[in-house]
């Protein structure tokens, strides 16, 4: 079972986010990981959004532009991690999957019109940390939600750490409670 944890811990050996994440993977043998602070994707613009339209109606899938869309859909599981920032998570993120949403890789549309997603994965597993709540008003999450069903992962999951920079907090405590969520979900792969 192949799954692609895509590592949107933009702080990296110091983000409590990818610590999560880190507990979470270990033991599955067959992650690849994408760290989206090493790939400094650029976002599409005209030109290049063009220059993709017309590959994606040719079905010209052999330019590496595409390999983060393959990734996706090719994988038997997907986690993403990142951190609740500005009430979703870093813009990395959304450029990222910007770049895996290929139509006619992870997603089409059928001659009725309807979107119909072409993805493998079973479930989304998204993990984050806040300094705050997160729960309230968790937009990232809500958008990875309708990103699955777009591309037919039938089940989204989600964990998260809150109120890690809250005066006072028990931090460890709070983290504990993410980690039982974890285990839980694991439980259930």
């Amino acid at each position: 079972m192949t799954v692609l944890f895509v590592n949107a811990c933009l702080r990296g050996d110091e983000s409590r986010t990818l610590t999560l994440c880190r507990e979470y993977l270990e033991g599955i043998e067959d992650v690849k990981e994408v760290n989206l602070s090493e790939m400094r994707l650029e976002p599409y613009y005209g030109d290049s959004a063009a220059y993709r339209a017309q590959l994606e109606a040719k079905g010209l899938f052999d330019d590496p532009m595409f390999d983060i869309g393959k990734d996706f859909a090719e994988a038997d599981e997907i986690v993403i991690g990142a951190p609740y920032w500005d009430l979703s998570f870093p813009a990395a993120l959304k450029i990222y999957i910007e770049h895996a949403a290929v139509m006619g890789m992870t997603f089409h549309y059928t001659e009725e019109g309807r979107c119909e997603g072409l993805c493998r994965a079973k479930h989304l597993t998204y993990i984050t940390t806040g300094g705050g709540q997160v729960s309230a008003m968790n937009y990232g999450y809500e958008y990875l939600c309708g990103i699955a069903s777009m591309f037919g992962i039938p089940e989204t999951r989600f964990a998260a750490a809150e109120n890690l920079d809250v005066v006072g907090a028990d931090i460890e405590a709070n983290l504990n409670e993410a980690r039982k969520v974890l285990s839980r979900l694991k439980a259930t792969r």
